[in-house]
């Protein structure tokens, strides 16, 4: 923490280290999250520095103008950070700021209207056809309880074989089933119908089975051990055991079964307007990302095939 006494004054750097005790101690940031807003504002610190020729003072910090700000942005930009760099940073500067006006220190009204820069969509990560299958298939070799393999097992395979987010699955019900439909109430209360594959069906209707509790038709049919509605906690730590046992990538969970499932779809033929229906997206752009995904796919495989790639 010493290394603000470089650039700013003994009076300015008490504060900055009254500011990081603040949020360690009130908001309760992990480590790696306080290490990163402890750099982010040193380094903010050092190019005013630089910037103004002198050592930071407060007076200085409370007459900073919008233009300062956005240099330190495009300075750091320049460096070659990532908007999410940036804008953490930018979340840091402004929780300093926050702090020095709400200890009446002082108050600089410019960071108001600066705005953090746009983060991109990242890009879901798709697990193979055959990761996806062999996920869902491993389930019932592992050392459980018969009937909670079934609804581990029916779970997952509703993630991969219908697109539905964990939320969704977890709140299906057997009136939501149908002979060849689910009825999904996704974001927003929407409600969608989404084929039910054999494969799903089958899934489904052993755990029904094999479920030691009973089920009211309206309610959600699948339970915790200890009969409440099943928690999509507990389906993430069975994501995590199959990536252990599988020897899949961190990015192997429910969510990206859900990803799969359309990245999949689109490479089989399937065109954006069924793919944004059966997924539940508000706008077809949520949508258009899976055809950059099966693109990447595309130019990756043609590397390692062709003789020239």
């Amino acid at each position: 923490m010493s290394d603000f006494l470089l650039y700013c004054d003994e009076k300015t750097n008490k504060v900055i280290l009254s500011w990081l005790g603040e949020i360690k101690s009130v908001r309760r940031l992990a480590k790696n999250s306080l290490e990163a807003y402890q750099r982010d504002l040193n380094q903010f610190i050092r190019f005013l520095s630089n910037h103004f020729a002198q050592t930071i003072s407060l007076k200085i910090l409370q007459d900073l103008k919008p233009a300062d700000f956005r240099s330190f942005l495009a300075y750091r930009r320049n460096c070659d950070v990532s908007s999410r760099s940036l804008a953490r940073s930018l979340s840091a500067i402004k929780s300093f700021f926050t702090y020095l006006e709400q200890q009446n220190i002082l108050k600089n009204e410019a960071l108001n209207i600066i705005r953090a820069p746009k983060i991109g969509k990242s890009l879901p990560k798709a697990l193979s056809v055959d990761e996806a299958k062999n996920a869902i298939s491993s389930i019932k070799n592992m050392e459980e309880t018969p009937w909670v393999m079934a609804r581990d097992t029916a779970v997952l395979s509703l993630c991969y074989g219908a697109g539905l987010r964990i939320s969704e699955a977890l709140s299906l019900s057997q009136a939501d089933i149908e002979t060849s439909a689910m009825r999904i109430i996704g974001k927003g209360n929407k409600m969608r119908l989404v084929p039910l594959m054999e494969p799903v069906a089958k899934a489904i209707k052993t755990y029904l089975k094999l479920c030691p509790f009973p089920l009211n038709s309206n309610e959600p049919i699948f339970k915790g051990v200890k009969g409440g509605v099943l928690s999509a906690r507990l389906v993430q730590r069975r994501a995590e055991q199959l990536r252990i046992n599988l020897g899949l990538p961190p990015s192997a969970t429910p969510h990206a079964l859900r990803h799969s499932f359309a990245t999949h779809l689109l490479a089989k033929g399937g065109d954006l307007r069924t793919i944004q229906e059966l997924l539940g997206h508000a706008s077809l752009s949520s949508t258009q990302i899976y055809t950059k995904v099966d693109s990447e796919q595309l130019l990756k495989s043609y590397k390692e095939a062709h003789p020239r790639g």
